[in-house]
């Protein structure tokens, strides 16, 4: 009976243990499930960040591959680029150019803020760099300067390295996307070097200028380099003909006393007369070294209309 009895025990044993292991491996099954469950509501929670979390990559990495600009002497450091992606349909991209000290944050909050829906906005940070015109001081620059009535006291090297880091950012684009440089005050001077080196198809330093721009707008700025940019399209039927096919938007306030309206109706003559037919220039009574709604108004029907934006 003993051994019956061991032997039913352990029958019933082994049955007792199958039985526990049918529970367990049920459970792990169970735990498995909730466990998926669980990764599921992750992955999904995840992916609904994934374009915005993929877009800032591509920021990031944009921003680090045209951080560095060496031309044949330095190098240049840039500051961080702001982008502003398009609410609409992709149509054009305009790199957008802060002034003297300034930087591409400020800008973008403005841009962002305009009906234009199809314009994806590029706002890069100028290098840091000492200024001849504060006399010495360092601060945010597109290229160094003195005086801007002195017509050959300009710093070619940080013109074509900043219209290179421009033109950089821009390469990037799709091939079916419109092409624009834009900028205020000294950023608007390097638009417009930017549109000359465009007709010339090379930069001062000999450099191929392989953008193809589609439009320039500058609003408080300047032509640095006048008449030697003036003489060397005159010098080029092709040039000519490039500077011909480009739009141009300048607008400046007569009561401008940082950049002069002198200057910029000077440059407006300069570049309608090297063979810039399509320019527009819009003078604003009484208006100062900044921007105002009636101006942005402007600058926005125009590119409508030059880039044929189609507003959704």
């Amino acid at each position: 009976m003993l051994g019956k009895i061991q032997c039913q025990k352990g029958i019933m044993f082994h049955i007792h243990i199958c039985r526990q292991c049918m529970v367990i491996n049920r459970g792990g099954r169970d735990l498995i499930f909730c466990t998926l469950q669980v990764l599921l509501v992750f992955i999904v929670a995840v992916a609904s960040f994934t374009l915005w979390g993929f877009v800032q990559l591509q920021d990031e990495l944009q921003w680090l591959q045209h951080r560095f600009c060496q031309t044949t002497g330095r190098t240049f450091e840039f500051g961080r680029t702001h982008v502003v992606r398009p609410r609409g349909k992709h149509q054009a991209t305009i790199v957008w150019l802060h002034g003297l000290g300034d930087k591409g944050a400020s800008w973008s909050q403005l841009l962002e803020s305009l009906p234009l829906p199809n314009i994806k906005w590029i706002c890069p940070t100028a290098p840091t760099r000492p200024v001849a015109a504060l006399g010495g001081f360092p601060c945010t620059a597109w290229f160094d300067v003195g005086d801007i009535a002195e017509d050959t006291s300009y710093d070619l090297e940080g013109l074509d390295a900043s219209a290179a880091h421009v033109a950089n950012l821009l390469s990037t684009e799709p091939a079916d996307i419109k092409l624009g440089i834009g900028g205020f005050s000294m950023g608007a001077a390097t638009a417009l070097y930017s549109a000359t080196c465009h007709a010339l198809g090379q930069y001062l330093n000999g450099n191929l200028y392989q953008v193809n721009l589609n439009s320039v707008v500058g609003l408080s700025g300047w032509l640095p380099c006048s008449g030697m940019l003036r003489n060397r399209i005159e010098g080029s039927v092709t040039a000519v003909r490039r500077a011909a096919s480009l739009p141009i938007l300048l607008c400046h306030g007569s009561g401008d006393d940082v950049v002069a309206y002198a200057h910029g109706e000077k440059s407006a003559r300069t570049l309608s007369s090297s063979g810039f037919q399509n320019l527009t220039f819009r003078k604003y009574d009484g208006l100062g070294h900044y921007t105002i709604p009636e101006e942005t108004d402007e600058v926005c029907r125009w590119l409508i209309s030059m880039l044929e934006l189609d507003g959704s």
